[in-house]
This record gives C-alpha cells, structure tokens and sequence, in this order.
C-alpha cells in the first residue's frame, strides 16, 4: 500500500553514502516517506557502465516514484539538478543543499573552487583515496563553530559504509570538474528550495545566490552560521524549512 505521506528521496555528495542523512531522515520521518539513496559506486553499489552526470541522473530518477521531492547535497544537487530537467514527470518539487550549478571557478564563474585546487584532489585521490576523502570532509567544516564534532560526525558517516569505489570518486572528481549547468537551469520547472551556509568554502554562498537569482520558482534560506553541510550542523532548521516548503 502506499503511503499516504509525501515521498522524499535524499542525495548525497562526492565520496559519501546514504548514512550521512540519518539524523536529517530521523527528523522528517513524520512528515514524509523518506529514502535516503546511494549514488552509484558509492554505499556499498556497484558503479556504472558510463558514470557521467547524465548516466547518474538517469539512475536516479529510475529509482523515483512519479512527483516526488528530491533533495541533493552537493554533487547531489548536480544529479538532481540534471535529474529534474530530464524527468520532470519524476520530479515534482527540488530541494538544492550546499550546491552550484558550476564547481569549478571560470573567467565568467567567480563562484567555485580554482580548477588547479580540483586537479589536486585527483592527484591525491590516486596517491591516498581516504587521505584525500578526510581532506576533503574537513574542507566542509571549515570556518564552523563546533568544527572538530562536526568533522568527526562526517568521518564516521565515512566509514558507516563500503567506501566509494576508485572508479565512482575518480568520475565524481570529473563531473564536478565538466558540469556547467547555467545555460539550462533558467528552464528548470520545479519549485525549487535553495538551502546555503554563508560559510560554504566548496560552493561557496554566492553561488547559492545566483541559483536564487536564475531559476523561476526559487525559495532561498541562507544560514549564517554554516559552511557545507547545514543538515549536520542545523539539522532542526534545514529540516523545518523542507517541510514548509513541501506543503506550501
């Protein structure tokens, strides 16, 4: 039988799993049915044929019922974001986390990580893949009140879970590398919920004001006390803000 409430599918970012929604999933099991899901080569899945941006938002809506709020975090919000330009049927209503429509800062995109930065990571991800995983947790916290507890939260959501294959964080690093959506999202038809931290150093705040700036149907709340991951940092408020939204 289904259930009467509304679904809600969470998606994670680069190098995580499904686990690092549990307390966020805890505290909106009351308003929806919530599924927290791995992206492929990640959480224990295997990875892809083709892991590209397309073939994972593919995957994604496959595992969707018709009209459901999805949520991405970070790489997740790409996923999404491709997600609901090609399965608008799937997708009724878009909840964007700490993400950006370019990850990479360009000539005319002042608003990401510099392209040597992200070179790096690939470098390092070939020498050391968790060291360079750790690295990357403790760039999300950076700047936070309470940063060591939330960094150490974000390493055992880490390890909670198979870690992600070579293969799906080699080919996270290339899509968050390639992926401009800017010249799509002005078509985007969900009503869209952008939940930012003012703190971001990875996708950093204005890019969350350019996505409140340039889709059609745009709600944005900026928390100003966090850096890349407000749902462990202000779980109450992130989830109370999707609840408003989703029932509006």
């Amino acid at each position: 039988m289904a259930s009467p409430k509304p679904f809600l599918a969470l998606v994670h970012g680069w190098g995580m799993n499904a686990r690092v929604f549990d307390a966020l999933a805890d505290l909106l099991a009351a308003e929806f049915e919530v599924r927290a899901l791995d992206l492929p080569g990640h959480g224990g899945r295997e990875a892809l044929a083709e892991n590209t941006l397309q073939g994972w938002a593919d995957d994604l809506a496959q595992q969707l019922p018709d009209k459901a709020t999805l949520l991405g975090w970070s790489l997740g919000g790409q996923v999404a974001m491709r997600a609901a330009l090609d399965h608008p049927h799937k997708i009724a209503r878009l909840v964007l986390l700490a993400s950006t429509p370019k990850f990479v800062a360009a000539e005319d995109w002042a608003r990401g990580m510099a392209p040597a930065d992200l070179q790096e990571f690939g470098v390092a991800l070939l020498a050391d893949p968790q060291a360079t995983l750790l690295r990357f947790l403790s760039l999300q916290t950076r700047g936070m009140t309470g940063q060591k507890a939330l960094l150490q939260q974000l390493r055992q959501t880490l390890l909670a879970a198979p870690v992600a294959s070579s293969e799906a964080l080699a080919s996270g690093l290339a899509i968050l590398r390639d992926t401009d959506l800017r010249g799509e999202l002005p078509r985007l038809a969900q009503p869209t919920l952008v939940l930012h931290g003012a703190l971001d150093t990875l996708t950093p705040a204005a890019a969350g004001d350019w996505l409140a700036e340039t889709l059609p149907h745009v709600q944005h709340i900026a928390f100003a006390r966090a850096a890349h991951a407000p749902h462990l940092s202000h779980g109450a408020e992130v989830a109370a803000a999707i609840g408003r939204f989703a029932h509006v």
